[in-house]
């Protein structure tokens, strides 16, 4: 019996291994369309994601509720100062409720837009790698529109710093 269980853990470690292979082997040729993308932002006006279009977009599903998450923004919010007159924007999809995310936007002062999402998020998410429905998730987009990165789980700032080095030195379109 010892055995069986040793064998199935193997299989769904040899699963979730073979999976994260095949996330990593596609992310650098995936182009994905923003302007069919619209979601509310906090005052309940539709933001339409084109309008970051051209950009180093750094696309993060969150909620209020999930610990990794609040421990990852307040990096999201000094590499956004940081970054920001460097064609660098990170944006917020929240699956959660608008009033939970209010409240701790003003009280972190998020500095990035926010939008909600809720239930509709968890599709986009998977739709762009998440095969796993994880919070936290986070997609880095080059200013040709291709996924070139996807995280799973928390993003430290030096790992999206040296992401963003190399992108910064190739001249835009």
């Amino acid at each position: 019996m010892k055995k069986i269980g040793i064998i199935i853990l193997a299989l769904i470690a040899l699963s979730a291994g073979i999976a994260f292979q095949q996330l990593k082997s596609t992310a650098k040729t995936e182009t994905f369309s923003l302007s069919n993308i619209a979601l509310a932002d906090l005052n309940s006006t539709m933001q339409n994601l084109s309008q970051w279009q051209g950009k180093i977009l750094i696309i993060n599903f969150w909620a209020t509720w999930c610990p990794p998450c609040l421990k990852e923004i307040p990096d999201f919010i000094r590499l956004q100062t940081q970054y920001k007159s460097k064609n660098v924007q990170f944006i917020g999809i929240a699956l959660d409720n608008a009033q939970d995310v209010k409240t701790f936007s003003l009280k972190t002062g998020i500095n990035y837009p926010l939008l909600m999402a809720e239930n509709s998020g968890k599709k986009l998410a998977h739709s762009w790698g998440n095969i796993m429905d994880v919070v936290p998730f986070t997609v880095v987009i080059n200013p040709q529109g291709k996924i070139i990165h996807r995280q799973m789980g928390e993003f430290h700032s030096a790992d999206i710093e040296k992401i963003l080095q190399p992108l910064m030195t190739v001249p835009l379109l």
